[in-house]
């Protein structure tokens, strides 16, 4: 096993390897007992893969550079995959889960409950802590752990809002530990890491990308009971979490607010269309007992 989970991660941080074709490879060899003994060819017949693509998996499994750094990253940071009792429950069944995950922190909170998913815009009102304040204080002073992004606005503040209630708290990133986004964040990340808990689905030297933050929306989705928007437009990329979250089978709360106020649009949206409105902390409580 702990040949398999190396190897595994090793597979994850190759250019060109994406997560279908990981499992496609797991399902044809589940202890991964040929992954350096395929040749580009092999990887084009067995894997349906283009030359170049071949090319750079192979390039890269062999890299003495790629493994080091691999080596060196695991004695710097702490690691889960899908082949670990440890990898959160909550996330192995979910839609495209996760294979590996970086950590930074306590790694006793993968396991916490109850926990509860807190998004929003990056430009919130001026009443949005008001309300994050009436709301979630209760809930996280009842040892609720509370997961969110960690970008600037209401992901923040509700990483804020833990500490300073003296709570729980995760945030998921979009890049790797050595490329904190948005910097403006960077004290937050510090504090986090040393007494909660930072996740990434990427290596710590991956520079965030775009299409990396829809993606990590499905672990922040994924690693709770359900996501509460407090603040969000009509097309706001909260709403992917949200939309993540009803395919994971997971509740959906939302926050309403003032018709007026185009930064509530896309949670009165929510509601209107079948999420659960919440005016104090008993609207969540009641869907958890």
């Amino acid at each position: 096993m702990k040949e398999t989970r190396l190897k595994l991660l090793h597979l994850h941080r190759c250019s060109g390897v994406t997560r279908s074709l990981i499992k496609k490879m797991l399902e044809h060899d589940p202890a991964l007992e040929g992954l350096y003994k395929y040749s580009m060819d092999d990887f084009r017949k067995l894997f349906f893969l283009p030359y170049h693509r071949s090319s750079t998996i192979y390039q890269d499994l062999h890299s003495s550079r790629v493994y080091l750094q691999l080596r060196k990253d695991l004695e710097t940071y702490q690691t889960v995959t899908i082949l670990d009792n440890a990898f959160p429950a909550m996330l192995r069944n979910i839609p495209d889960r996760p294979l590996v995950l970086y950590l930074c922190g306590d790694i006793d909170l993968l396991s916490h409950t109850p926990s509860l998913s807190v998004v929003g815009t990056r430009k919130p009102t001026n009443e949005a802590y008001s309300k994050m304040n009436s709301i979630l204080t209760p809930l996280i002073k009842d040892n609720w752990l509370i997961v969110s992004g960690m970008a600037i606005g209401i992901d923040a503040m509700a990483h804020r809002l833990a500490l300073s209630s003296k709570g729980k708290t995760i945030a998921v990133l979009g890049g790797g530990f050595q490329h904190v986004y948005p910097k403006s964040n960077t004290s937050l990340f510090r504090t986090l890491s040393k007494t909660q808990l930072v996740i990434s689905e990427y290596p710590p030297g991956s520079p965030p990308r775009r299409h990396h933050f829809p993606e990590r929306n499905r672990i922040i989705s994924g690693l709770t009971f359900g996501t509460l928007v407090v603040e969000a437009k009509e097309r706001s990329g909260s709403l992917i979490t949200v939309d993540q979250a009803l395919d994971q089978g997971r509740e959906v709360f939302a926050i309403p607010g003032s018709p007026t106020q185009s930064e509530t649009d896309g949670c009165n949206k929510m509601i209107q269309d079948g999420a659960k409105l919440v005016r104090k902390t008993y609207d969540i409580l009641e869907e958890w007992q």
